[in-house]
C-alpha cells in the first residue's frame, strides 16, 4: 500500500528542468469537462481529471501555444457525408478540432510536441479476460492518430488502474500527472 504522502505528490514529467508550480498561480485557469477541448497561448494553464478518458496535449515551443482534449470515445465512425458538427466527445474529432484552431494560428501540427494521458481501467475487476476496456482503446487511438498526423509523441502516462488529474502550463509546455488509484474497501473486523 502506498503512503499517504506518497498518494498526494504531483509527478512532474517530461522535463529536465526544475520548475516551481507557484509559477501556476499566475495563469488563466480553464478547466475541462469530458468532450471539451481548449486551444490557448502562454497566459493559460489547462487542468483536467481523467478515468478512461483521454486527454491530448499539443504544445508549439517556439510560439508558445497549446491545446488540450478530454475525449471520452476513440471515434463515432461518421460516414462522411460533408455535413456533420465535429465533436469533442470522440478522440479523433477532438484532434481535428484543435489542429483546425492551430493552423489558424500558423502552426504546422508537426512542429508540435504532443503527450498523452488517462486511458485508466475504471473497473478492473468488471473486465473480461481478452477484452480491451475502453480506456486502452481510447489510449492506443489516441497514440495512432498523432502518429497518423506525423505529431513526435514526447511522452504519456497511459493505463494502469484510477483516474489522474492533469495540469497542462501552456506557458512551458510542461503537464504535471498525478494518478490517483481507487481506495480499498475496509475489511471487517
Amino acid at each position: 500500500m502506498t503512503s499517504p504522502v506518497a498518494s498526494r505528490r504531483w509527478h512532474h514529467r517530461f522535463t529536465a528542468k526544475t520548475h516551481d508550480m507557484a509559477h501556476l498561480n499566475d495563469l488563466i485557469d480553464i478547466f475541462l469537462k469530458p468532450g471539451e477541448y481548449f486551444v490557448g497561448d502562454a497566459n493559460y494553464q489547462i487542468r483536467t481529471m481523467l478515468g478512461s478518458c483521454v486527454s491530448i496535449t499539443l504544445w508549439h515551443p517556439a510560439s508558445r501555444l497549446g491545446a488540450m482534449s478530454h475525449f471520452l470515445l476513440p471515434t463515432r465512425h461518421l460516414i462522411d457525408t460533408g455535413v456533420h458538427t465535429l465533436d469533442a466527445r470522440y478522440g479523433d474529432e477532438a484532434l481535428q478540432l484543435m489542429l483546425a484552431e492551430l493552423a489558424q494560428a500558423g502552426i504546422n501540427p508537426q512542429h508540435c510536441q504532443s503527450k498523452i494521458f488517462g486511458g485508466g481501467n475504471m473497473f478492473p475487476k468488471q473486465t473480461r479476460r481478452g477484452l480491451m476496456h475502453i480506456g486502452r482503446k481510447n489510449g492506443e487511438a489516441a497514440r495512432t492518430l498523432l502518429q497518423a498526423h506525423g505529431i513526435p509523441i514526447v511522452s504519456e502516462s497511459l493505463f494502469g488502474i484510477g483516474h489522474r488529474q492533469i495540469i497542462f502550463d501552456v506557458s512551458t509546455g510542461d503537464v504535471w500527472s498525478h494518478q490517483v488509484k481507487p481506495s480499498l474497501p475496509p475489511h471487517p473486523p
